[in-house]
């Protein structure tokens, strides 16, 4: 493995050790309200700085981009931090939550560690290297339709409540021809089980760079597909669709006709694009009459 992914490996398994001691006093466990059914714990916070101390004093020069801190450091190489994604799942005591390390260079995601600590599975990525689970390489399933097909979702909440009624239509359409669906409540997770074939796709709104940067590597590295609902380019932030390629474009396909103005990120951008270049045509020609004039 690459030395990137040895040491987030090692931060990893340390903030899942944290985790599983917490899950068993979770009566001193500290708990905060960050909005609407949005929490954070002490165990949040204690095994984000524990990842943060470990790449920290291996890479002093890092940037740092953790869901619990926020940004910190200026550099090309930053370190992407979920250290609980499933934290309402965790203060239930149900054990469906993960570790999630990503390391982004320039605007690339490089390497990729996802942790289960309740079944010690690791999950690991590079771009160009492959995805696996522990020594074995993973795919992505070879699901050839919708019908049949078991997928990933989480509910909106909290901020993204308004898009509460064509979640439920997109939600629909899937649970007519799939032949189940699954909301366990970790999406860093989900994308994992995406990548290991274990689910065929996985849809969601409004998740964060944190949520999605270890496991959208892991899925395209396996073998999948990932974008916005509307099938355009993911950014590590909103709205997302994950799967092998051909439940990625059944599901575009599903959610094409249920999408509202605003969910439609694809056509959006290529009206920015567009809107640009005609800007920049007019910039152009404005240019030359001064120069011809």
């Amino acid at each position: 493995m690459h030395p990137f992914v040895n040491t987030a490996v090692r931060a990893a398994r340390r903030a899942g050790d944290l985790i599983v001691r917490g899950l068993t006093r979770f009566e001193g466990v500290e708990v905060a309200n960050k909005g609407l059914n949005d929490f954070v714990t002490s165990i949040d916070r204690s095994a984000e700085a524990e990842i943060i101390n470990i790449l920290h004093t291996a890479y002093p020069h890092h940037a740092f981009l953790a869901e619990e801190s926020g940004a910190s450091g200026n550099s090309d190489t930053t370190w992407i931090i979920d250290p609980l994604d499933g934290t309402t799942n965790f203060m239930h005591g149900f054990p469906q939550f993960c570790v999630s390390i990503a390391c982004q260079v320039r605007d690339t995601i490089e390497h990729a560690v996802i942790y289960d600590p309740m079944l010690q599975e690791i999950f690991t990525a590079s771009r160009g290297g492959g995805a696996y689970l522990e020594s074995k390489r993973l795919r992505v399933s070879k699901q050839r339709t919708l019908e049949g097909s078991l997928i990933g979702t989480g509910f909106p909440y909290s901020e993204n409540l308004q898009h509460l009624d064509p979640y439920m239509a997109m939600l629909r359409s899937v649970m007519i021809k799939a032949a189940g669906v699954r909301r366990p409540g970790a999406a860093a997770l989900d994308l994992a089980y995406v990548a290991a074939g274990r689910t065929d796709g996985f849809f969601e709104i409004g998740l964060k760079p944190w949520d999605t940067a270890a496991g959208t590597l892991l899925v395209r590295e396996a073998g999948g597909l990932v974008g916005t609902l509307d099938g355009g380019e993911y950014r590590q932030n909103g709205n997302i669709i994950a799967g092998n390629p051909r439940v990625f474009m059944a599901l575009v396909e599903s959610f094409a006709p249920l999408l509202p103005s605003d969910l439609r990120e694809a056509a959006i951008e290529q009206a920015h694009r567009e809107a640009a270049a005609r800007a920049a045509s007019l910039i152009k020609s404005a240019a030359e009459d001064d120069t011809a004039g």
